[in-house]
């Protein structure tokens, strides 16, 4: 009986539906595992053949081959926007308007028009819409907006972010690609250190950024190198 009891106050597995069967999907699906049954994954792609192989490998519920399809589907709670950033906001949109919650990976949007929007949607629908952007809740990056939040190590008047990374993409990759992938690689990459500056506490008022003269030399054509500068409000 003590059993029974249990499995009935067991909350009911959110049902998600990944839509896009790429790299980041497969990371997700692989983290899933660790939560037992609390979520259900399923699978979608322009690719029905693909969706299927990923339920097979990552134990899915369901395989779509449409995002309309799973967008759609009254089974499902929740998405993951797992596309390239030009596809995202028309997909969230779509998915607010059935209803469904929305965690769309980063670079979420390429504007501010297409943030505001969503937020929009949102409120309508009365749904949640998170970005997957992991670095905020990276140990190094919580520690420090506690340190901050707390005064001990003082008011923050400058900062200085450096990150030099070698992950070249090859030709085919759709990185390459700027009108797909919103930006270039500052855009792709750098978004992380974008958010940790904005996420500190003092208010960004003004940024300024220097792009060099790019180099198409090798397989991946984009721009690897951008100068930011942001000025607080505190300064």
């Amino acid at each position: 009986r003590r059993a029974v009891r249990r499995r009935q106050r067991m909350p009911s597995p959110l049902r998600l539906a990944f839509l896009g069967c790429g790299f980041i999907t497969r990371v997700h699906s692989a983290h899933l595992r660790a939560l037992g049954t609390a979520i259900q994954p399923s699978y979608a792609s322009r690719d029905l053949a693909r969706a299927e192989r990923f339920a097979r490998e990552f134990g899915g519920t369901r395989a779509y081959g449409s995002y309309a399809e799973a967008v759609a589907d009254p089974a499902i709670d929740a998405v993951v926007v797992a596309v390239p950033p030009v596809f995202h906001k028309a997909l969230a949109l779509e998915a607010l308007a059935a209803g469904k919650h929305v965690l769309v990976e980063k670079p979420a949007f390429p504007t501010l028009s297409d943030y505001l929007d969503v937020i929009a949607a949102r409120d309508r629908a009365g749904r949640v819409v998170l970005v997957g952007e992991n670095d905020h809740y990276k140990p190094m990056a919580v520690m420090l907006r506690r340190l901050l939040a707390e005064g001990v190590i003082g008011e923050m008047v400058f900062a200085q972010f450096t990150t030099i990374a070698r992950r070249l993409k090859p030709a085919d990759d759709w990185r390459n690609d700027e009108s797909m992938a919103g930006g270039d690689a500052f855009f792709e990459e750098g978004i992380h250190w974008l958010h940790i500056a904005g996420s500190l506490g003092p208010t960004i008022v003004h940024v300024q950024g220097y792009r060099p003269s790019v180099s198409r030399e090798g397989p991946d054509r984009r721009a690897k190198t951008m100068t930011v500068a942001f000025r607080y409000a505190n300064e």
